[in-house]
């Protein structure tokens, strides 16, 4: 059974990421935005026979991008690992990720993306919230880099109604309760003019997904 983790301080990100390499037999190849939960889950389960490879989370703004890179690190390690999980949903790949894990006999978390997983894919797709913006801890903290510089919000505010303006309330999605983290959502709701609404998700099936996995090997 899984257990909620504290969050990690990014000296602790580093350190424990580079303690939980070369130790087993299982590799989940992650989303970069999932790192920091995926290692707390490892941690806080005792997992030492499980490894960790990460992409650039940034590839979510670029999701053809995606396919290929899950394959070439499939490829790479392959020989290497009894078992080998991939630790992203379809993330706009458009079904093109779920073949390729069927092709190459891997399994992946179920889900159209993390906002969704994290809230729990029944739970999520019974909302049907269409004007809702969602931001999760990874995206709160790379709300600027992520968003607001590349869409050139900071340079051309103009473009916020051009972006945004069928939108109506920005989600926060919190995996961890962490209060710093809760005002700079609501600043980025402030920012977009966005209603702001704060959901303690936790990992949700992302949890449960990671679960089932390693109690498969």
């Amino acid at each position: 059974m899984s257990q909620t983790p504290e969050p990690f301080t990014d000296e602790q990100l580093s350190v424990d990421g580079l303690e939980l390499r070369d130790h087993g037999r299982v590799l989940l190849i992650a989303c970069g935005a999932l790192a920091r939960e995926v290692l707390a889950q490892i941690k806080a389960n005792g997992w030492i026979h499980v490894d960790l490879k990460c992409l650039p989370a940034i590839y979510h703004n670029e999701p053809n991008k995606i396919v290929p890179a899950v394959k070439a690190l499939i490829e790479k390690y392959q020989s290497e690992y009894a078992e080998i999980f991939i630790i992203y949903a379809d993330c706009g790949t458009g079904g093109r990720l779920q073949n390729l894990c069927d092709d190459m006999g891997v399994s992946m978390i179920s889900g159209p993306h993390c906002y969704s997983f994290y809230e729990g894919n029944t739970i999520f797709e019974a909302r049907e919230e269409l004007t809702c913006f969602y931001l999760t801890d990874f995206l709160v903290r790379q709300f600027d880099a992520f968003f607001w510089r590349p869409m050139g919000l900071d340079r051309h505010p103009q473009l916020l109604q051009m972006y945004f303006g069928n939108y109506t309330t920005l989600v926060y999605q919190a995996q961890t309760q962490d209060p710093l983290l809760e005002e700079k959502a609501k600043d980025c709701a402030r920012r977009m003019k966005l209603i702001y609404e704060y959901r303690f998700t936790g990992f949700g099936d992302l949890a449960v997904a990671l679960d089932a996995m390693v109690e498969q090997t």
